[in-house]
């Protein structure tokens, strides 16, 4: 259990708080996480690593020289929402793009995600590295489909090497997926993890057994056996990781034995020494293993074992030197450590980029349009939330009224501050996916920051931006959420509106100067077809999100988040011809 804390609610900030006052010279506290003390060096694109706090080292004890540039930190076993990940990268980059990385899990790569949407709407390079080392959680041809462990150390080195040797944006991301298609793992635990200030763990394993395959927030594992030896765990950890061969073949390896909170060090050693002799009775030269505590569960009791396959160029930077405060690998770090920081982002007081009158009196009507959007929305309240009820956990209309508060909040402030267009719907994405939470936050904050990108802050918007813009906000929804029609989603309702939308443009030929009641008239079509296709979800059953667990239950109930949907850009086109 945890033993010392102020506040349960407050301890992953308390914990990180402390962190930077032990190591004030190497890290600094910023919105969201910490990044390295001295700026990133101009033009070194910067990596930025993170997840749910709880995990420690990983990931804000990575931020160092030849490792990371920032961590943003999310709360126990949570993903950091989206404008704590902007804030942290934010303050990481310096003119070199960013790489976010991650394990790949549901809420990461949404707010991960939205973050990069954002941040690609200002004009930085963004590249998203998910790693999917864990062989119990999918198939071996779907390796990227899988969520990520321990693997995490070895794939973020292994960039932050390459990014510190000189590599650019490209080449750093290349080493990254390199690294991760070559990294497997594979977890086991004896007992649960306790959250603070909670009575229980979040599971137990029965007594006298072991179970194989657990993620490291508590996900049910695969199988579960009997309490072995230190010799047998060895050969079920080794068995489970080498049963398949990543796609470079090698016989040199990086390995890591990862404590997962309770198993202490001696404990690790006896079972290193029965896994290194089982690697070296497979043919594998083990190059630098790494055994401790690397990718924790708060307390948990477990152990994951890592192995990465290297060739010539991933053993040169598995070995490179690194300085971050928990992980120091021997020898100089080379290349430029970065100088003194000029300045530190600090959200809600970004300059607003100057804007046209044209451009001002589009934000100003956005801002209406949004705040007709809000009186929606409470109206729909109620009746959203009987619907995620059915299958659900009810939430999905308290969400997007707090989501469309904040980002109507935040579209009046900075348009009285004289914003245009785009910035207004940057700005409001961001806040709509901070405010709200969750799945649905995290998709309409991309919308908004997607559709912002589409227009200027220099001109009115014209009528093909807005479609443009339209288009890419629902791309960005399939994207990100990765549902496709038939999941039962907003997607079911979001898709024939992007397509209906994408027919009428080409129909005009995509002209800048396409009068404006065509285009209007394209909306209000394209979202009668969004209406017809929310209500035929009634028809069919959840196979994505949480309602995908409850089976058939929702037939009969159409899905909220395509209602909601609906009922938006179904107002977009009443607003627009009125």
């Amino acid at each position: 259990m945890t033993y010392l804390f102020d506040d349960p609610k407050t301890f992953p900030a308390d914990a990180v708080e402390g962190l930077v006052a032990a190591y004030p010279e190497e890290l600094l506290r910023v919105h969201g996480g910490v990044v390295r003390a001295p700026a990133t060096p101009a033009g070194q694109p910067a990596l930025v690593v993170g997840g749910g706090s709880g995990h420690y080292p990983a990931f804000a004890g990575w931020v160092g020289p030849g490792f990371a540039h920032g961590a943003p930190c999310g709360n126990i076993f949570s993903s950091p929402s989206s404008d704590q990940v902007y804030a942290v990268a934010r303050n990481a980059e310096n003119g070199g793009g960013v790489i976010l990385g991650f394990g790949h899990y549901a809420g990461d790569v949404l707010h991960f995600g939205v973050a990069a949407e954002k941040l690609r709407a200002e004009g930085i390079d963004v590249r998203i590295v998910a790693v999917s080392d864990d062989v119990a959680s999918g198939e071996k041809g779907n390796h990227r489909d899988r969520r990520g462990i321990a693997g995490d150390l070895p794939v973020f080195k292994i960039a932050g090497a390459a990014i510190q040797a000189g590599a650019d944006i490209d080449e750093a991301e290349r080493l990254a997926w390199k690294a991760n298609d070559a990294t497997r793992s594979l977890g086991v635990a004896f007992d649960g993890c306790t959250l603070p200030g909670a009575e229980d763990a979040l599971f137990h394993v029965p007594e006298g057994t072991m179970a194989i395959g657990l993620g490291i927030h508590g996900e049910p594992g695969i199988d579960e056996r009997s309490m072995p030896s230190a010799s047998e765990l060895a050969k079920i950890l080794v068995d489970g990781v080498l049963d398949e061969t990543p796609a470079l073949v090698s016989d040199r390896v990086a390995v890591v034995l990862n404590g997962l909170g309770t198993v202490k060090y001696e404990e690790m050693f006896v079972v290193w020494k029965h896994v290194s002799q089982l690697l070296g009775e497979a043919g594998l030269t083990v190059v630098r293993p790494e055994v401790g505590e690397h990718v924790t569960s708060l307390d948990m009791a477990g152990l994951s074992l890592t192995v990465v396959r290297l060739d010539e160029e991933l053993e040169r930077l598995w070995l490179a030197p690194a300085d971050a405060p928990a992980f120091r690998r021997g020898g100089t770090v080379p290349g430029d450590l970065g100088a003194e920081r000029e300045e530190i982002y600090v959200p809600g007081e970004d300059p607003i980029p100057a804007a046209s009158e044209g451009s001002r009196a589009s934000a100003a009507r956005i801002v209406g349009i949004l705040g007709k959007v809000e009186e929606l929305l409470v109206e729909l309240e109620p009746e959203l939330g009987r619907m995620d009820q059915v299958a659900g956990d009810g939430d999905h209309g308290q969400g997007m009224v707090l989501g469309i508060r904040g980002a109507r909040a935040t579209a009046d402030r900075v348009v009285q501050r004289g914003c245009g267009a785009r910035t207004v719907l940057v700005q409001a994405g961001a806040a709509w996916s901070a405010e709200a939470g969750g799945t649905s936050g995290a998709l309409w904050g991309a919308a908004l920051t997607s559709l912002g990108s589409a227009l200027t802050d220099d001109a009115a918007v014209t009528g093909e931006q807005l479609v443009t813009g339209l288009v890419q906000a629902v791309e960005a929804i399939e994207r990100l959420g990765g549902a496709t029609p038939g999941d039962k989603t907003m997607v079911d309702a979001a898709v024939p509106f992007r397509e209906a939308l994408a027919l009428a443009q080409a129909g005009r030929g995509g002209t800048a100067d396409a009068p404006a009641e065509s285009v209007s008239r394209s909306i209000v079509t394209a979202a009668a077809q969004a209406v017809e296709a929310a209500e035929a979800t009634a028809d069919f059953s959840a196979s994505k999100g949480r309602a995908r667990n409850h089976g058939d239950k929702s037939i009969g109930t159409p899905d909220p988040g395509a209602i909601s949907f609906s009922r938006i850009v179904t107002l977009l086109g009443e607003q627009l011809t009125g």
